[in-house]
């Protein structure tokens, strides 16, 4: 069952169990996968692949937002934006630890044969292909920096 299969599923199942918060989720995810298929030359149906860019992107959003009401004391503002982001959560990959990411890194370092900071961009381009979805480009980026000094 592909991601966008399962939020109309979920759509359906929050509706019954009155969850509002999830709903509200599951929605905006529709509306996005939508407007991704009405651009022209879209295919008919969203890729996996492209599914999880869009709910990171989501995710990303709503973190940034919460963190904004968080710093200007709106904790009511902040815990539902935060609840929010536990449901998009759902529907992303299982991200890496930081001690994984690290150990494939360094595999991926070897492997491209970079010895200084200055060959980063190479070992940043290797990285980000083969962790997208399941790691953060800032702490692919910072432990790349670090590794390479």
């Amino acid at each position: 069952m592909t991601i966008e299969e399962q939020v109309s599923k979920g759509i359906m199942a929050a509706m019954k169990a009155k969850d509002t918060v999830r709903l509200e989720v599951l929605r905006n995810i529709k509306k996005v996968f939508i407007e991704a298929k009405s651009v022209a030359g879209a295919p008919d149906q969203i890729a996996d692949s492209e599914s999880v860019k869009i709910i990171q992107k989501l995710a990303k959003q709503g973190r940034e937002s919460a963190e904004i009401y968080k710093s200007q004391g709106r904790e009511d503002l902040y815990s539902h934006e935060m609840a929010q982001v536990e449901v998009l959560n759902e529907f992303l990959p299982k991200q890496l630890s930081e001690e994984e990411l690290r150990t494939a890194l360094k595999a991926i370092i070897e492997k491209v044969g970079a010895t200084s900071a200055k060959e980063m961009g190479k070992v940043m381009g290797v990285a980000s292909k083969e962790l997208a979805g399941v790691a953060d480009g800032k702490a692919i980026s910072a432990i790349v920096k670090e590794l390479l000094s």
